[in-house]
């Protein structure tokens, strides 16, 4: 059985096989027996060898930082309950004891049938190089890109803002996003920064913003086909 993400075929999931310098790959999960998937790249991001570990909620929850673990397990809820698209920054902790702060979002599986029986996404981690501070200043970041309105700078700075990460990981993530719908980078960035632009102050909640991310390839490609 193909399962589907709101149209969208395993739409993050090539696109997040290569390596870089921001580590980033897919995830599954699926709300009626809490069974999750990770790909490689988020086992090794856990500190797991791939294939050496079969993630459940409660291995999910032991490895957020005991900080965060209430808030992650309280958005767990909310997505079987709601059954919504939703994003969260927040620690990891690997078997190593290291400390990665990643950015999750996530948008509604669907089966067949049109039920959504799942969340399906991608982890990105966003941790600050070493030695280099962590770059969470909004006013700056939108002072820096201010200058620039040419579309790419435009969904850089968008994601930047509305999901805390860096420069870099916000051009990182639209590559992968890029790579995997097999459209180019501009107009990709092009059409995130016109979704989020449009929607502006009327997006009443931060799941708008994570469908129209997860989304976007597929209104660049009816818009080349008209």
């Amino acid at each position: 059985m193909k399962w589907e993400l709101d149209g969208q075929t395993a739409n993050v999931e090539q696109a997040l096989a290569g390596g870089s310098a921001h580590p980033a790959g897919w995830f599954r999960f699926y709300f009626t027996d809490q069974r999750w998937e990770w790909s490689e790249q988020v086992q090794r991001m856990h500190g797991y060898e791939p294939g050496s570990v079969t993630p459940t909620t409660d291995l999910v929850l032991s490895h957020k930082h005991p900080q965060d673990r209430g808030q992650v397990a309280a958005t767990i809820d909310q997505i079987v309950n709601t059954r919504q698209s939703f994003s969260t920054r927040h620690r990891i902790v690997d078997t190593a004891g290291n400390v990665h702060q990643v950015v999750v979002v996530g948008d509604r599986l669907f089966d067949d049938d049109g039920d959504v029986v799942g969340t399906h996404g991608f982890y990105i981690d966003v941790s600050p190089p070493p030695g280099q501070a962590d770059e969470e200043a909004v006013s700056a970041r939108l002072a820096e890109i201010s200058g620039n309105r040419a579309g790419i700078e435009q969904a850089k700075g968008m994601l930047m803002l509305v999901y805390g990460i860096s420069e870099d990981a916000a051009f990182e993530l639209l590559k992968w996003l890029s790579q995997e719908a097999n459209i180019k980078l501009r107009p990709l960035a092009e059409q995130i920064a016109e979704d989020f632009r449009d929607a502006g102050l009327r997006l009443g909640a931060q799941t708008e913003f994570d469908h129209l991310l997860l989304t976007a390839h597929e209104r660049v490609a009816q818009s080349d086909q008209s």
